[in-house]
C-alpha cells in the first residue's frame, strides 16, 4: 500500500523531469560558420563567442567553428584572431547559422606598411628608426651637434667650413627646422666665413627626431627641401643632475619631476681662448669664441592632453681677423649676437576621436656685426603660429586639418665713414593644410595632402599638393612613393633689398625602397627635383642698388643608400651612408647654368662604435668622404668649371664609464690629419703677367681635440648620459 501512495508522486516528478529537459533541448541554438581571410584561405586558432557570455569556440583546421547557446533574440557574435580586425555581427542567435565571416587585416600592427620616402626617424618611439637619440652625442665627428650626427645620413652634403645641413642640392636656407611642431626661424649660431656653425639646441632635451630630405608632410611648409623635426621630451624618468666639464667650457642641467609635471634646463658657457692658446689655429684671433647658453623645458600634464614650454637663450662674441689675398692686413671681423627663443606647444584629446595639436614661438636675434670699417646691426623678430586637429574616423581613415601664421619683422642698420643706411621688411604668411591617411590594408597606404599660403608681402597665394603611397613587398620590405611641391619666400639677405619678389619653388619626386629586420636596416631612395622662380640679381654680391627677380632655375637628382647594422658583429653598430648627386642651377648671379660649389657629387659617410663591456668603453669612429666642389679659376675660360681636391676626414672618439654615472670622454676629429681645401679666393685684379693670383681656402684648423667628464646624479644611481649602448 505505501508504495502505490508513492508511484503518483514518482510518476508527477518523472513527467517534470522529462518536460523540463524537452524545453532546455528546444532552448539550445546552434551557432555555426566558417572563418576564412581576405583570400580565401581558413583561420585556424579564431576565437568565436557571444560577447558577455561564456558561449563560443574556436576554429579548427579547416576555419570552422560550432556551438550551442540558450541565449535567445538579439546578440553579438565577435570573432577575433591576431593582427586582424574582430568582426562583430549583432542579430538574432536563429541567424547565426552557417556563417561565412572574411577577416580584415588590423592596420594597427607594427608590421604595417609605412609612408617612408624620403623621411628618416630618429627615435625609439618609431617603428623603423635609422638613429637613435644617443646616436647625436656617440658619433665621432658629430661634437654633440645633432646637425653634425644628421650629416653622416644619405642626402646630405659635405660642406665642412659652413657646418649648416645642405640637403640634395638645396643651400642651407632651404631646411627649415622645427621643434615640437613649432618653427625655429633662427636654428643655428652666427659665424663668418670658413668656420663651421654648430645648431643652438642640446640633444639631451630631444627624444626623437625625424629628418625629411624631401616629399615632407602638408603640414609644413616654407622650405624647399627638406624639414628637420625635433621633439623634446614628453616626460623624464626620475630627478637628476647632470655635470659636463670640458676642454672648450662646461654645463650642467637639472631635471625635476612631480606627479603632473616636471622641468628642466641646462647651462652652457663656451671659451676657446686656453684651447686656442695651446692648439693655435690660421685665424688671428683678437677675441676667440666665446657663448653662453641657457635651455628650459616645463611639462604639465593634464587629464587627456599635455602642455610644454620651452625657451631657449644664448650670447655669442667673437672677433678675428681672416687672410685675405686682396687686404695686407688681412680682414678684420666681429660678432656679438643675442638670440631668444620661446615655445609653447599643447596636444590633447577633443574627444569623439578628434585630437588637437597648438601652439607658437617667438624669436628675437639681434646681431651687431663689424666688417672693415662698417658697423651692422641686425634685429629680427619673428613668430608662429599653429593649429591643427587630427580625426581618427576608422583605423583605414585619418584625417588632419590646420592653420598657422608666420610673422616676421627685420631690420638692418649700415654705417661706415662714407655712408648710412637701414634696410628693413615685415613679413606675413597665412597658411591652410589639410591631410588625409588612407590605410587599404597592411601592405598598402596612400598619404594624401594640400597646402595653401598667403603672402601678405607678396600679395600672392600658392597651392602646394602632395600625395605619398607605400606597398609592402615582403614581411620586412617595402616601397614607397611620393611627389609634392614646395614654396619658400626669399632669404632676408634678399628680402631687406627689395620685397617685389615672388616665392620660389620646388617639385619633388621620389621614389624609395626600404628593408628592415633584425635590427639591420637598408634603405634606397632615387630622387628628382625641379626649381623655379629662384633669385637672381646682377652685381657681385646682393646690394640695395641690386636689380632682383625670380628667373632662375635648375635641378638636382640623384640617389641615395643607407645601411645600418648592431645585429652581425656583437657588440659592434655601425652604419653606411652614400649620395650621388647631379645637379645644376641658373640663379644669384651666375651667367650660365652650373653645379653651385655645395653640391658636390659624391657624398659618403662610415660610423662604427664597438663596445667591449670588461673595459667599461666605448670606440667609435667616423669617415668622412666628399669629392670635389666647384670653384672658377678666372685664369680659365667658363664659369664654375673647375672643382677642388676631394674632402676626407676620420674621426674617433672614447667614452669611459668611470663608474655607472662619471664618464671620461674623447675624440679627435679628422685625425690623420687630411689636408683640405674648401675653394679658393682669387685677387680681385691681375698681376703683371696678366694671371689672377690664388690662396687656398684651409679650415681653420686641421684638427680639433675634444676631452669632456660628465657626471650624472640621479634617485637610482644607475642613469647616465651613455646608458643603454
Amino acid at each position: 500500500m505505501k508504495i502505490n501512495n508513492q508511484l503518483p508522486q514518482i510518476l508527477f516528478f518523472s513527467l517534470v523531469f522529462v518536460l523540463f529537459c524537452s524545453i532546455e533541448v528546444m532552448a539550445q541554438t546552434e551557432i555555426s560558420g566558417v572563418v576564412t581571410k581576405k583570400d580565401g584561405s581558413p583561420v585556424a586558432g579564431a576565437n568565436v563567442y557571444l560577447e558577455g557570455t561564456y558561449d563560443g569556440a574556436s576554429t579548427n583546421e579547416a576555419g570552422q567553428f560550432s556551438f550551442s547557446t540558450e541565449e535567445t533574440g538579439l546578440q553579438t557574435l565577435v570573432v577575433s584572431f591576431v593582427a586582424y580586425e574582430p568582426f562583430m555581427m549583432y542579430a538574432d542567435v536563429t541567424q547565426m547559422n552557417n556563417l561565412v565571416v572574411s577577416l580584415i587585416e588590423d592596420v594597427n600592427a607594427l608590421d604595417t606598411v609605412v609612408i617612408s620616402a624620403g623621411t628618416l626617424e630618429a627615435g625609439d618611439n618609431s617603428k623603423v628608426s635609422v638613429l637613435k637619440p644617443l646616436d647625436v652625442v656617440t658619433t665621432a665627428s658629430a661634437l654633440g651637434d645633432f646637425v653634425g650626427a644628421l650629416q653622416t645620413l644619405p642626402g646630405t652634403t659635405t660642406v665642412a667650413e659652413d657646418g649648416r645641413l645642405f640637403v640634395r642640392g638645396g643651400d642651407a636656407g632651404e631646411t627649415q627646422i622645427f621643434i615640437d611642431g613649432i618653427r625655429v626661424f633662427t636654428p643655428y649660431t652666427p659665424t663668418t666665413n670658413n668656420i663651421p656653425t654648430r645648431g643652438r639646441y642640446s640633444p639631451f632635451l630631444f627624444d626623437g627626431i625625424t629628418f625629411s630630405t624631401g616629399g615632407y608632410s602638408a603640414e609644413f611648409g616654407q622650405a624647399l627641401s627638406s624639414v628637420l623635426l625635433l621633439n623634446t621630451i614628453d616626460e623624464p624618468d626620475q630627478d637628476k643632475t647632470d655635470i659636463a666639464l670640458m676642454s672648450v667650457g662646461g654645463g650642467i642641467g637639472n631635471t625635476q619631476k612631480w606627479e603632473k609635471s616636471s622641468v628642466s634646463f641646462n647651462v652652457n658657457y663656451i671659451n676657446l681662448a686656453p684651447y686656442i692658446a695651446a692648439f693655435p689655429d690660421r685665424n688671428d684671433w683678437q677675441k676667440p669664441f666665446e657663448a653662453v647658453s641657457g635651455e628650459s623645458v616645463f611639462r604639465r600634464k593634464f587629464d587627456k592632453g599635455l602642455f610644454k614650454f620651452y625657451t631657449a637663450f644664448d650670447t655669442t662674441n667673437f672677433e678675428l681677423i681672416q687672410e685675405d689675398i686682396n687686404l695686407a692686413d688681412g680682414l678684420p671681423f666681429s660678432l656679438k649676437n643675442a638670440n631668444l627663443y620661446t615655445n609653447a606647444s599643447y596636444a590633447g584629446e577633443l574627444g569623439e576621436s578628434w585630437k588637437i595639436e597648438g601652439g607658437g614661438s617667438y624669436t628675437h636675434s639681434n646681431s651687431r656685426i663689424g666688417i672693415l670699417d662698417s658697423d651692422i646691426r641686425d634685429i629680427e623678430n619673428s613668430a608662429h603660429l599653429k593649429l591643427k586637429l587630427r580625426k581618427r574616423f576608422s583605423n583605414r581613415f585619418k584625417l588632419s586639418l590646420g592653420a598657422e601664421q608666420f610673422l616676421t619683422d627685420f631690420g638692418e642698420d649700415f654705417e661706415n665713414p662714407l655712408a648710412e643706411a637701414r634696410f628693413s621688411f615685415n613679413n606675413n604668411i597665412s597658411a591652410l593644410f589639410t591631410e588625409a591617411d588612407l590605410i587599404f590594408s597592411k601592405k598598402f597606404a596612400m598619404k594624401l595632402g594640400v597646402r595653401g599660403e598667403y603672402s601678405y608681402l607678396f600679395d600672392e597665394f600658392t597651392i602646394a599638393p602632395r600625395t605619398s603611397l607605400a606597398f609592402k613587398t615582403g614581411k620586412s620590405s617595402q616601397i614607397s612613393v611620393a611627389y609634392g611641391d614646395f614654396y619658400q619666400q626669399p632669404l632676408n639677405e634678399f628680402l631687406k633689398f627689395d620685397q617685389d619678389l615672388q616665392a620660389q619653388k620646388t617639385q619633388h619626386y621620389i621614389l624609395n625602397y626600404q628593408y628592415s629586420a633584425n635590427n639591420r636596416i637598408f634603405r634606397a631612395e632615387a630622387y628628382h627635383k625641379e626649381y623655379n622662380n629662384l633669385i637672381t640679381f646682377d652685381t657681385e654680391f646682393p646690394d640695395f642698388d641690386s636689380s632682383y627677380a625670380n628667373g632662375g632655375t635648375g635641378y638636382a637628382r640623384g640617389f641615395d643608400l643607407f645601411w645600418r647594422d648592431n645585429n652581425t658583429i656583437k657588440n659592434v653598430d655601425y652604419w653606411l651612408s652614400y649620395s650621388y648627386l647631379d645637379s645644376k642651377r641658373n640663379y644669384l648671379n651666375y651667367p650660365s647654368e652650373a653645379t653651385p660649389p655645395f653640391a658636390n657629387r659624391h657624398n659618403l659617410s662610415v660610423v662604427a662604435k664597438y663596445f667591449i663591456a670588461d673595459w667599461k668603453s666605448q670606440f667609435g669612429l667616423s669617415y668622412q668622404y666628399g669629392s670635389g666642389r666647384t670653384y672658377t679659376n678666372p685664369n680659365m675660360p667658363g664659369f664654375l668649371q673647375q672643382q677642388t681636391k676631394a674632402y676626407q676626414s676620420l674621426s674617433v672618439n672614447w667614452a669611459y664609464l668611470i663608474s655607472q654615472q662619471k664618464i671620461l670622454y674623447v675624440s679627435i676629429n679628422n685625425l690623420p690629419g687630411f689636408n683640405n681645401i674648401n675653394g679658393y679666393q682669387y685677387a680681385s685684379s691681375p698681376d703683371m703677367n696678366g694671371n689672377f693670383n690664388r690662396r687656398a681656402l684651409l679650415p681653420a684648423a686641421d684638427q680639433f681635440f675634444f676631452v669632456g667628464f660628465f657626471w650624472t646624479i640621479s634617485e637610482d644611481r644607475t642613469d647616465n648620459q651613455l646608458d643603454n649602448l
